[in-house]
């Protein structure tokens, strides 16, 4: 009751002309990034961050809020007219949407994109409200040492989980760590790894991380050419056709479920989400021949999945402190530059602010619908926008954003230099997202170490001294052990050659 009543207080908030302005804003922007392939969600917040210091945090929020669920839609508009999944959670798009397109289809397979999306995006939203706030209340009896296992499991599933490869899953992680380190020591006061710079002594700028290993490289890419599009393919043109819309109301509730589920697992994300969505519809279909030919319900199941996972995986993040994905990641960096302390106190401490989140996750699943309603044909017309002039807008807008943080040149040269660092990291096949999670979770594990060993004066069996110590122990585990057990089972499935 207390939790409805916070919310019904959150309303009046989030229906403010300044938020629902900045909603709409955010949601035609979100669609705009996903549309253009290689830009994405975690990009477009990260530029945007900088721009939202003068805002109000749930003004702020809100537009973020509108960028996550509008590039998680936006990324169907390449993957079904040209092959291209504007956002990696748009792979399984391709599949069914790709064909479609190429019978003539094009109009149909967008607009379901566009329902399944928002009906994603809402059942999601919904999830968010229900589920976050009994997980913050459970949050609250966390110890510091349960923290500490927490950050530590929250670092091992997405350094080892996310990535093909977990070698180098951690050691983005590790660069992370060492990144997260640099500043002054929050126990001893004593400044670490500053190397007597003056800017170094208040540690990297959240912002400065982010902006440079997900703004950077993308324009690296347009600028190379490397993300040219044939305009020719461009074509929506044609009546709409008659479908029967009520043969996906059973996929739709089927694949949002799936996108919840995998949303609150933390390393899985929305392209995970979105293929097992796509498999299960086939499997379970009676005529499975149909799906990668061109289904309308293949379009509908990984789109209502992908989208299903966004706001299931600020769960974790929101209650928690441990954040799923990476645009979970860049999201509690944009709740820390607004004072906003991401865990259990967050919904003490600023519960209007976070319910009036929540409820603008649930706008925008609305909003996204309406807009990408009449703004189609538009959002089409952005594809045909030439590299050679989005690369010099991305970077300006990167260096004009980091310089607003601290006027600071020296930030603009350290964000240009991990813009670099996360170029060579692609190409190298290294996730980003272990690094900017460890910047994160780092520290907060580091914190909680020495603060139970603190209250403990030096005892090590107070680290697994509760329950739920032992649980995210297990977890840890868990994590560790599952990617050894991929690589060995195919050596025990298959008996050796004489």
């Amino acid at each position: 009751m207390v939790v409805f009543n916070e919310i019904l207080a959150a309303v009046p908030l989030v229906f403010t002309v300044e938020v629902f302005v900045a909603m709409i804003v955010g949601t035609a922007i979100g669609i705009a990034i996903g549309a253009l392939p290689g830009l994405s969600a975690t990009m477009g917040i990260a530029v945007l961050i900088p721009v939202t210091f003068s805002m109000s945090p749930l003004t702020a929020l809100g537009m973020i809020a509108g960028i996550y669920n509008g590039a998680m839609y936006g990324g169907s508009i390449p993957a079904i007219l040209l092959r291209i999944p504007g956002t990696p959670a748009g792979i399984a798009t391709v599949f069914d949407g790709y064909p479609m397109a190429q019978q003539g289809r094009a109009r149909l397979a967008l607009d379901i994109s566009l329902a399944s999306s928002s009906i994603g995006s809402l059942c999601s939203a919904v999830a968010l409200l229900l589920l976050a706030p009994p997980l913050a209340m459970v949050a609250l009896k966390f110890g510091p040492a349960d923290y500490f296992w927490l950050a530590v499991f929250g670092l091992t599933t997405i350094a080892v989980l996310m990535s093909g490869s977990p070698v180098k899953g951690l050691l983005s992680a590790c660069f992370g760590l060492v990144v997260g380190m640099i500043g002054i020591d929050v126990i001893n006061g004593q400044p670490r790894f500053t190397f007597d710079i003056p800017e170094l002594r208040g540690g990297v700028h959240i912002i400065v991380l982010l902006t440079g290993l997900y703004a950077i490289p993308p324009a690296i890419d347009l600028a190379l050419g490397k993300l040219a599009i044939d305009g020719s393919k461009l074509n929506i043109s044609g009546k709409p056709e008659k479908f029967a819309w009520a043969s996906l109301i059973p996929v739709w509730m089927k694949s949002s479920v799936i996108g919840i589920v995998i949303g609150i697992i933390p390393a899985l994300g929305g392209n995970v989400a979105a293929l097992l969505a796509w498999n299960e519809q086939q499997r379970s279909a009676k005529d499975s021949s149909r799906y990668g030919k061109g289904a309308p319900e293949g379009v509908a199941a990984a789109e209502c999945a992908n989208n299903a996972d966004t706001a299931a995986t600020l769960i974790p993040a929101l209650t928690l402190g441990v954040p799923g994905n990476a645009v979970a990641a860049v999201i509690l960096g944009a709740l820390l530059v607004h004072g906003l302390r991401p865990g259990p106190e967050l919904f003490t401490a600023n519960s209007q602010i976070v319910y009036g989140f929540m409820l603008t996750m649930l706008v925008t699943a609305g909003l996204m619908f309406v807009i990408g309603r009449l703004g189609a044909r538009l959002y089409v017309h952005v594809l045909r926008l030439p590299s050679a002039l989005l690369a010099p807008m991305i970077i300006c807008m990167t260096v004009i954003g980091v310089y607003s943080v601290h006027n600071s040149m020296f930030e603009v040269g350290l964000m240009l230099g991990f813009g670099c660092i996360g170029f060579a990291m692609e190409r190298m096949s290294i996730p980003t997202a272990p690094a900017v999670l460890a910047v994160i979770l780092g520290p907060m594990a580091e914190e909680a170490l020495r603060r139970a060993l603190l209250i403990s004066r030096g005892d090590l069996f107070y680290l697994v001294s509760s329950p739920i110590s032992w649980v995210l122990l297990t977890l840890i585990g868990i994590a560790i052990v599952t990617p050894v057990w991929r690589r060995l089972r195919p050596q025990v499935a298959s008996p050796s050659q004489p």
